[in-house]
């Protein structure tokens, strides 16, 4: 688990206002260990916010490096708070998910870095992403 600021500071870190929405979100996402997607936070927060307004606020934590997506084979797009290196429009979340295929919750590894690949000459790595599927520590019991 990592210690991140209260959420009024993690907004100021990334210049960001805060706002209830904001604050509703990053909130969901400092008290859950897993990657939440756009209809998770959307139970998380209530009915207090619509989706657009969820939708903005997701994509402005992402341009910010508070958030990055996370792959799922659903092809539905979740979300997890990026570790302390990352800068606004540059990730630098290059560590392994893990989808449980019990509970479908996907988890940040990040202390499995991706592997170093070792490309033909001409060809350059834009982005990289590493799901690992089977079943967390928590549904093994």
């Amino acid at each position: 688990m990592h210690n991140f600021p209260p959420p009024t500071e993690f907004l100021k870190k990334h210049d960001l206002r805060k706002t209830p929405c904001r604050m509703a979100i990053l909130e969901s996402f400092l008290n859950t260990q897993t990657a939440l997607s756009h209809q998770n936070i959307e139970e998380f927060v209530g009915e207090e916010f619509d989706r657009v307004t969820i939708y903005r606020t997701l994509t402005a934590f992402e341009e910010k490096g508070i958030l990055h997506k996370v792959p799922d084979m659903s092809g539905q797009t979740k979300y997890a708070l990026c570790e302390s290196n990352c800068e606004e429009h540059q990730h630098k979340e290059n560590h392994v998910h893990f989808k449980c295929q019990k509970c479908e919750n996907v988890y940040c590894l990040s202390q499995i870095q991706l592997p170093d690949l070792h490309l033909p000459q001409g060809y350059k790595v834009e982005e990289a992403e590493f799901l690992l599927s089977g079943t967390c520590e928590k549904c093994n019991f």
